[in-house]
């Protein structure tokens, strides 16, 4: 089967650890191991979070240059290279052999006028305290949201993705057999101009809604989707709390998930199957494979399919 693997940007860089190359190239490691077990019975896409990692670009770019800030399309590059280089250097000491691994930067296009521009909710980087957040507010006039563990933390726009540019040659690497790792960060964001010329915004496109986009372009049949909670909840964090294990779209349409996390990955699912896909899942990283038997996780698929 083919399929379309998201990891969360937590499930590359576990919450509360140091952004430190150690760390992040440890959690890859761990995530090249997961994903080259899957790639020995299918073929897989990558894409990726990397709410942690842009957040620390802007806080070095803020650092550095405070009154001429890097816009979030440049920053978000940085890190979609970086990532992608890590995961591919340690997918091909992990993959078996004969599978090649490629490395590409993709541009999505959103609409300029989506409402996300006038209500951010996407968290990025690391969490603040009240005061470090009403610091940051006031110096770089970043929107700022309470966090339920506690502090603050910076949150941006995340307007739906309308396109992924750069298709063709993607389609072309996967036809040929190749893992291809793309669509990754938090996406370069741009919008198209009256004159058809493309122009980066300040915006995090949700990774999940663009893998979606790009598991039914490349016509995948499992969209998965990796981060460091083992399933979906109903009624989370409240005393009627339940795991979900298999469930239609038809039945999420009438739940509720939060906006800046699980939110997002129910919505791309549903999306994908009522697409065609013949299934999303969504779990942790080391239930990979479990999640694609039908073991673990919360599996999303049309009524009837099994």
């Amino acid at each position: 089967m083919r399929i379309i693997v998201v990891l969360g940007g937590n499930a590359l860089l576990q919450r509360g650890e140091p952004m430190t190359p150690s760390a992040q190239q440890k959690n890859v490691r761990i995530a090249a191991v997961a994903l080259a077990d899957l790639a020995r019975d299918h073929q897989i896409v990558v894409a990726h979070g990397n709410g942690p990692q842009v957040g620390l670009m802007a806080l070095q770019s803020a650092a550095y240059a405070p009154d001429d800030l890097w816009p979030l399309d440049v920053l978000g590059a940085q890190p979609e290279g970086m990532i992608g280089y890590l995961l591919e250097q340690e997918l091909m000491n992990a993959l078996p052999e004969g599978i090649e691994c490629a490395t590409l930067l993709t541009r999505v296009e959103v609409d300029p006028l989506d409402p996300a521009f006038d209500q951010p909710t996407k968290p990025i980087g690391p969490v603040y305290t009240s005061e470090q957040g009403k610091q940051a507010h006031a110096a770089h006039r970043w929107s700022m949201v309470a966090e339920a563990a506690g502090g603050m933390r910076r949150v941006v726009p995340s307007p739906v993705p309308v396109a992924i540019l750069g298709l063709a040659p993607i389609r072309l690497l996967v036809e040929a057999g190749v893992c291809v790792i793309c669509a990754g960060g938090g996406r370069i964001s741009v919008v198209r101009d009256s004159d058809g010329t493309m122009t980066g915004v300040e915006a995090v496109i949700d990774k999940d809604r663009t893998a979606a986009l790009l598991a039914q372009a490349l016509n995948a049949d499992i969209l998965l989707m990796l981060t460091d909670v083992e399933a979906v909840y109903r009624n989370w964090n409240t005393p009627a709390q339940a795991r979900i294990d298999d469930i239609t779209p038809q039945a999420l349409d009438i739940m509720t998930f939060a906006a800046g996390s699980m939110g997002p990955k129910v919505a791309a699912a549903s999306e994908f199957v009522r697409a065609g896909g013949r299934m999303a899942g969504i779990g942790r990283l080391q239930d990979a494979r479990a999640i694609v038997e039908k073991h673990r996780g919360t599996r999303i698929m049309a009524q009837g399919v099994s």
